[in-house]
């Protein structure tokens, strides 16, 4: 369980699906109907969603490129945190978001695996969070050409190394959508 004092709750991290990221992603279509099946199930058991955009390099706020894909619609009560390095925690407000919420447990989905998925994954493990990936809602790119494994391979080696992720006192592993448990808020939390 989480290191964290008196933090019992859940949040899902939605992070960079936006149409920069996702517009060439490895399984694009599937990857973002999973997110959104997350998304829908996150609201109906009370669960904090919180999205993550990326607004580093070509990402330039307010473009179409910055925007969210279009199939995944932000509520306006839901936490957006603006960022400009992998892991969503590095110079934002994303602990403080979590902290004032009550969250322990972190359900991490969106792009790119190889980037900011693991980065964040990371950060929230070093930070005393569990951090559970959907295993088939996360994805990346193709960079091949500059000599990384394929998509394919970056996305089951992530989950690999994920599942079998530990820290003292905190809980990692991967889950698929279909198989991810969102447990209503604590009471009086």
């Amino acid at each position: 369980m989480t290191t964290l004092v008196d933090r019992p709750r859940t949040a899902l991290l939605v992070i960079d699906v936006q149409n920069g990221v996702v517009n060439h992603a490895h399984d694009r279509d599937r990857v973002v109907a999973n997110i959104a099946t997350l998304v829908d199930r996150a609201r109906a058991a009370g669960v904090t969603v919180v999205w993550v955009q990326d607004h580093s390099g070509e990402l330039v706020r307010d473009t179409e490129p910055w925007q969210y894909v279009p199939e995944l619609v932000r509520r306006d009560a839901e936490p957006l945190v603006h960022k400009a390095y992998g892991d969503a925690f590095e110079g934002t407000d994303l602990e403080a978001v979590l902290a004032g919420r009550g969250v322990g447990r972190l359900v991490v989905a969106g792009a790119q695996t190889d980037q900011c998925i693991r980065s964040t994954l990371h950060g929230a493990i070093a930070r005393g969070y569990d951090a559970t990936l959907v295993a088939d809602a996360h994805t990346t790119e193709d960079l091949t050409a500059y000599g990384a494994p394929s998509p394919e391979q970056v996305i089951a080696h992530t989950n690999l190394y994920w599942r079998h992720h530990t820290a003292p006192g905190r809980t990692a592993g991967t889950v698929d959508t279909a198989d991810v448990e969102f447990a209503a808020a604590p009471a009086g939390v």
